[in-house]
């Protein structure tokens, strides 16, 4: 059982963000904890929202959390709400990093092309800083272009394409990083690079190479906090040690097997009732 602590918003009424991956992480076998950026009333899509940054209740709480000497195996950043917030979290990461803690960095800020509401090119050098203290991270296609200032092209991009992005995000810092919903020659797919050196963390078989793609049929129904589904199952299967790319698979099957399953729930702003189907997603870590 792996010690893993999400840096993530709390939204009171979509299973999205945090909220999605708790339960997720519990069930495969480890101990989540949680330290958030933001209560938020619902998603943004409804149109009226109430949002309370807790920027003051982090700035507190990382002191007091070294002063007791609370130590986890892995951290997981998503939705960063303000600079100070950035700064504290990687300052934070930096150090947990150096002490052995397996970085992972879900760098939230757009998807079809653009930024969500509300975020600019700040919000893009403050992911930039997060990714340079990460050990793996998994921006959207969206997102990686933004990061390495990459023209977004809704038709994607060749396989060498997608390797020279992933060869960017790996010199902005972080060792290893996957790239989610890209179109790479055609199909939509995954596609990831491991880290050149050995981690601590998790496993890589050196012997598959340094780049992998994963093609996958798209299903037309768009749910809110996939990506949050995503994001658990990889960690909670990569600290039960199995293998990135492998990991990458299981993450990918049982997202597109959630969306199958939940896709007549006709408000899919809400999310995935994820406590619903927790035995979709796969072997119990130990």
């Amino acid at each position: 059982m792996k010690q893993i602590l999400l840096v993530n918003d709390v939204v009171g009424c979509s299973h999205v963000g945090m909220v999605a991956m708790l339960p997720i992480l519990t069930y495969l076998g480890h101990a989540a904890y949680n330290l958030p950026t933001a209560l938020v009333s619902n998603t943004l899509d409804y149109g009226r929202f109430n949002v309370l940054e807790t920027t003051e209740y982090m700035r507190g709480t990382i002191p007091v959390w070294q002063q007791l000497g609370f130590h986890f195996d892995a951290v997981c950043t998503g939705l960063m709400f303000s600079e100070e917030q950035a700064r504290l979290v990687s300052a934070y990461c930096k150090q947990l990093r150096g002490e052995g803690t397996t970085i992972f960095v879900d760098p939230i800020m757009g998807d079809g092309g653009r930024l969500y509401n509300g975020m600019g090119p700040e919000n893009v050098e403050l992911m930039r800083e997060m990714v340079s203290v990460a050990d793996l991270i998994f921006p959207n296609y969206t997102e990686a272009c933004y990061l390495t200032d990459t023209p977004y092209k809704a038709e994607g991009m060749t396989w060498d394409e997608a390797r020279r992005m992933l060869d960017r995000l790996v010199s902005i810092g972080t060792r290893s990083a996957i790239i989610t919903s890209a179109r790479v020659d055609g199909r939509t797919c995954v596609v990831g690079r491991r880290s050149e050196q050995p981690l601590a963390g998790f496993q890589q078989i050196i012997s598959e190479g340094l780049y992998f793609c994963l093609p996958y049929d798209e299903i037309p129904v768009l749910f809110h906090g996939t990506g949050d589904i995503f994001s658990a199952v990889l960690i909670g299967h990569l600290l039960s040690g199995e293998p990135l790319k492998q990991s990458t698979q299981t993450a990918m099957t049982v997202v597109s097997q959630l969306i199958d399953h939940n896709k007549h729930l006709p408000d899919k702003c809400r999310g995935i009732p994820i406590e619903q189907c927790l035995e979709e997603l796969g072997v119990r870590g130990s």
